[in-house]
């Protein structure tokens, strides 16, 4: 604001001296008595064009003043947004980052989730009678059979494989899974059962008359 008023002052300083200039040549015309010496006409005018020059130079140099500092503001400004768009792409990267470490945490959770309650299932149909150990080692049999390499290596697999579990069968099983009819204490074997709690060593097989590892009503070989 102020060097636009500066340089308007000049401009007017720069027409007066024109204007001068030009009255000094007209009146110098105009006047007959008058008697002028070439000297002082030339000291005047050499005056008047140094004078006009040097704001000329004081105009032009304010101007490319002016010129540089806009172009510095314009570059602070273009650094500025360029810095403003990265911290937006990092906080969206890092959001990104954190959703999707949220979603796979989540779905983890429900896998695991899902994985105790159809095990805690399973236990509650098969050994819901029997001692807690008895429950450990049915969901033991059954952690053991994912292991092996010969049965399907999920536990969902493995408990409704055709003809392994008979409350699979009479859809028993399902009655259960659907309603959360389970007891806690089969939910707690099954969450230790699949934590990796096994009282029946490498047994793949369980049934209530035979020979093996008896617990309970159940011989495990």
């Amino acid at each position: 604001m102020l060097k636009a008023k500066r340089l308007r002052n000049m401009f007017v300083l720069l027409v007066a001296c024109t204007v001068t200039a030009t009255g000094f040549t007209s009146q110098a015309a105009s006047r007959q008595p008058e008697v002028t010496t070439i000297t002082d006409t030339k000291e005047e005018d050499t005056n008047t064009h140094a004078a006009a020059v040097a704001i000329s130079q004081d105009l032009i140099a304010s101007t490319q003043e002016m010129a540089q500092e806009q172009q510095q503001i314009i570059e602070e400004n273009i650094a500025k947004k360029e810095e403003e768009e990265r911290l937006a792409r990092e906080k969206a990267e890092q959001e990104a980052r954190e959703q999707a470490e949220r979603e796979a945490r989540e779905a983890q959770e429900a896998y695991v989730r899902q994985n105790q309650e159809l095990m805690a299932s399973i236990i509650f149909c098969e050994a819901g009678n029997q001692s807690y150990e008895g429950q450990v080692a049915v969901g033991a049999v059954i952690m053991n059979r994912v292991k092996s390499g010969t049965f399907p290596n999920t536990i969902e697999g493995v408990i409704y494989q055709s003809g392994q579990f008979s409350p699979v069968a009479t859809g028993w099983l399902n009655k259960v899974r659907n309603s959360a009819g389970y007891t806690q204490t089969a939910m707690q074997a099954a969450i230790d059962a699949l934590n990796g709690s096994n009282p029946i060593g490498s047994c793949l097989y369980f049934d209530q008359g035979g020979s093996g590892m008896k617990i309970g009503a159940h011989y495990f070989h």
